[in-house]
């Protein structure tokens, strides 16, 4: 799994827009054949076309994450967003997702905080737990 910070999270932490302490930090699963542009995907909006369906388990908008932590990582020289894993059951049919979209639900444009890259389709199937465990976002 790869991880990438959208630009527009980055400029919005500069501008102290961004606040972890009280705002709705919401990942959102995306559709088989989704790719991310970290310049051009800088809200929810740039996205949520191209992002799953309800049905299957899973509801569109969104999971909401909890268990923010923020860390200095003096090693790589930078920080890191951590939240508690997501998950959903599938139910009445399999979940496939390509990676997935962590937004700020409270912020005026829903800024995209970054992009969970599966590198490639991952299937649960009906009965089965969709997780996304380990969900970090580093800011250079």
């Amino acid at each position: 799994m790869t991880t990438q910070a959208s630009n527009e999270f980055k400029k919005e932490m500069m501008d102290a827009n961004i606040d972890f302490g009280s705002h709705t930090f919401k990942i959102a699963l995306m559709q088989s054949g989704f790719v991310y542009n970290r310049v051009t995907h800088g809200a929810y909006a740039d996205c949520s076309a191209s992002e799953l369906s309800t049905g299957s388990g899973y509801t569109a908008g969104g999971f909401t994450l909890t268990g923010v932590s923020l860390t200095q990582d003096d090693t790589n020289n930078q920080g890191k967003v951590t939240w508690n894993n997501a998950a959903w059951t599938a139910s009445g049919g399999s979940i496939v997702a390509s990676g997935a979209i962590i937004y700020d639900d409270s912020h005026a444009s829903d800024v995209i905080v970054g992009y969970i890259d599966f590198n490639g389709d991952q299937t649960t199937l009906d009965g089965g737990v969709f997780t996304v465990a380990n969900i970090e976002v580093d800011v250079l």
